[in-house]
């Protein structure tokens, strides 16, 4: 198991996650496909030939789930019990078929759980990165951590 338990999380760690993917044509589409998500912007080239991007766009929840599933193994693999939520989601950049997107995790702060003995808190800032190093998405997420002392 890779992942980190509560008590090895320290406010202003930085996690420059190894684990770089590029994302394609079939990413879009399938995820698209499976959130029935019929917008021409990810599906139709045509059309999005005649907006201000010029080409299709990939799907901001594909890109979201991508900047936190590259962080698991790193910080939350095996040792997390679920995703309490996140906020502050912003996409800054477009990602496109073919961009390389990288990611950092910082620890914006940690408490023990008030409802939940034995189990902690911990604050996730992920920031998702092209292949430019241009910032392509942001999000703050709260995730509910197992502790050593209880596992």
């Amino acid at each position: 198991m890779s992942g980190l338990y509560f008590e090895e999380f320290e406010e202003g760690q930085e996690f420059h996650h190894a684990l770089t993917r590029t994302v394609t044509e079939m990413d879009n589409i399938m995820f698209s496909a499976m959130t029935h998500n019929p917008q021409p912007l990810h599906l139709d080239e045509e059309y999005s030939k005649t907006t201000f991007y010029g080409q299709r766009i990939v799907n901001s929840l594909f890109t979201l789930g991508l900047v936190i599933g590259v962080t698991v193994a790193d910080t939350t693999l095996g040792t997390t019990l679920g995703n309490l939520g996140m906020t502050n989601i912003r996409f800054k950049k477009p990602v496109f078929h073919g961009d390389t997107i990288r990611v950092v995790t910082k620890i914006k702060g940690k408490r023990q759980s008030k409802s939940r003995p034995g189990e902690g808190i911990v604050e996730f800032v992920h920031i998702g990165y092209n292949q430019r190093d241009e910032e392509i998405a942001y999000v703050e997420r709260t995730g509910l951590m197992k502790m050593k002392a209880a596992a």
